[in-house]
């Protein structure tokens, strides 16, 4: 016998009972049968219900061969009469996702000649896939007009037309359907298939704000937030922008302009920096001119400094140079010997010091994991006995 679905009936039904047909035993949960439910099944994109069956939780819904299987973690006994609770924040969160996706896609859809070819709804934010290159700002001068609609607050119209009536009607469907067919429309914004639970106006949806378009196959993937999800994020995005506004001294609309005007001065400052730490690798390779076979160890420097202080010692000193920076244990080595083949020799001081790196033409690069006083004890039993 199949299960009464009271979600079709009412979609805002919190409350319910209903006697349990059958409870069986599964990898230690229970499945249980009712005789009708309010509780939706996973399906159609849409997540399955949570809440209760008097003392049980119902941790997931499936429906089965029009039978819904509520996945409890305890038994019931069967031919008993309990009440459901629905977990309505989670229920009605998943309805005003999924009224606004069907609000979004079928203006997206007639206004640009396209199809929905994919929909999740997740646990922080709706996905939905589309067959054609949109650009973000076309997908954003939708999300205005579908804000629009939901101000004006239009009703939703649930309708199960026959076969003769349903061939005479253009609607959205990601399939060949078979079987009675849900169809759920938005007046003047969208018509679809649909098995999923919706809100009973436009407005319930609150509010849609898509975070994202990137591509994906041949189309695009958007990232959608409505109703309470939507408010929740663009709070959360206010807060943190009012914060970074408090830090740069200046308004919450003013940030961007802020950032730019502090990138430009980041610019400039490593600029400088990159200046005066040429001059100082120079002042450095100088006092080492002549040279030969010289090892530097000093503290961290940022970016590439290891080499471009290595490149200008080879430039002032003979024979092989080495650099390593950081601190003890933890250093970036850079190793140049002009017109020599290095390479066992890295292999051995990787070996020695615990590094990690390579390289050829006579330039090598990694990290050691190793103290000063082993890097100068492995060059020194490397340096000949007439150079010491």
């Amino acid at each position: 016998m199949e299960t009464v679905k009271l979600y079709y009936e009412d979609a805002f039904m919190k409350h319910f009972t209903g006697r349990v047909e059958t409870c069986r035993e599964h990898k230690g949960q229970y499945l249980v049968v009712l005789d009708r439910t309010a509780f939706y099944p996973e399906g159609g994109g849409q997540p399955a219900d949570h809440g209760t069956l008097g003392p049980a939780r119902v941790l997931d819904v499936h429906e089965r061969e029009g039978q819904i299987v509520h996945t409890c973690d305890r038994p019931l006994p069967e031919g008993e009469t309990v009440e459901g609770t629905l977990d309505w924040a989670r229920r009605f969160d998943h309805m005003q996702q999924h009224s606004g996706e069907h609000i979004v896609s079928g203006m997206l859809c007639e206004t640009f000649h396209c199809d929905n070819v994919g929909f999740h709804m997740g646990e922080s934010v709706v996905t939905i896939d589309y067959n054609a290159p949109l650009t973000w700002e076309q997908v954003l001068e939708v999300e205005a007009r579908a804000n629009r609609y939901l101000w004006e607050d239009h009703p939703i119209e649930i309708t199960w037309p026959d076969r003769e009536a349903l061939a005479s009607i253009a609607y959205r469907s990601k399939k060949a359907l078979e079987g009675p067919v849900r169809l759920t429309g938005f007046p003047g914004a969208d018509l679809c298939a649909c098995c999923g639970t919706h809100v009973k106006s436009s407005g319930q949806v609150g509010l849609v704000k898509l975070l994202s378009c990137q591509r994906f196959r041949d189309g695009v993937r958007l990232e959608l937030l409505c109703g309470q999800r939507a408010l929740d994020a663009l709070s959360g995005s206010w807060e943190q922008n009012r914060q970074v506004g408090q830090a740069l001294s200046a308004k919450p609309e003013k940030t961007a302009a802020a950032v730019e005007r502090l990138r430009q001065e980041l610019a400039e400052t490593r600029e400088q920096l990159a200046h005066l730490e040429e001059e100082q690798f120079l002042r450095l390779a100088e006092e080492h001119r002549g040279e030969r076979d010289v090892v530097l160890v000093r503290g961290a420097l940022r970016g590439d400094g290891v080499r471009r202080l290595c490149d200008a010692l080879t430039r002032t000193a003979c024979g092989r140079c080495a650099v390593f920076a950081g601190t003890e244990g933890s250093y970036q080595y850079a190793l140049i010997h002009p017109g020599q083949d290095i390479r066992a020799l890295v292999k051995e001081m990787n070996q020695a010091l615990h590094g990690r790196g390579g390289g050829r033409d006579g330039f090598a690069q990694g990290s050691a994991a190793c103290t000063e006083a082993e890097i100068r004890a492995f060059f020194r039993e490397k340096t000949p006995e007439t150079e010491k």
